[in-house]
């Protein structure tokens, strides 16, 4: 009787287990910290954009990818110099220290939107799935809301008036 039981505990146990390590995962995942997302509005029959983020994950760990169903294609880049010359070109993995917060942004690191399906237009939002890998090889995504703007939030857009913009008589 007591293997019976035995064996019982365990067929229970172990789905039951792996639950609770998803669960886990899930957990970790979605206390990656992610503010200040926005992405660079698009006009008619332009194909790709950034998208620029702050990303602070609570333990060391990587991103390693992203998509969008707003485009074709979805690659983490990093602009950098090579000589006299700025160059932008796709990154395996960029690295998020424990703790410390990783901005994404024009002239940086940053999220590239390619073959996209429409226009993002100013003051829409879209989806964007993030994905981490943690130190122990495992996969996490998490999904985060993007709001489409002409520029980073409280920067001055050229040619637009409003608070901070230069003014000329």
């Amino acid at each position: 009787m007591f293997s019976v039981s035995f064996l019982n505990f365990f067929r229970l146990s172990l789905p039951l287990a792996g639950l609770l390590a998803l669960s886990a995962l899930a957990q970790q995942a979605a206390t990656v910290k992610v503010e200040g997302a926005w992405a660079r509005a698009t006009v008619a029959g332009q194909k790709g954009t950034g998208a620029f983020m702050k990303v602070t994950a609570p333990q060391a760990m990587k991103l390693v990818g992203v998509s969008s169903p707003v485009a074709g294609v979805a690659e983490l880049h990093e602009m950098k110099m090579d000589g006299d010359v700025m160059r932008m070109r796709a990154v395996p993995a960029i690295a998020l220290p424990a703790g410390v917060g990783v901005q994404l942004q024009p002239g940086g690191h940053h999220l590239m939107l390619m073959d996209l399906k429409a226009p993002l237009l100013k003051d829409s939002q879209i989806p964007v799935t993030l994905v981490f890998q943690n130190a122990q090889g495992q996969t996490l995504q998490q999904q985060v809301s993007v709001p489409v703007l002409l520029g980073a939030p409280g920067a001055t857009v050229p040619g637009q008036a409003g608070h901070g913009a230069a003014h000329k008589h």
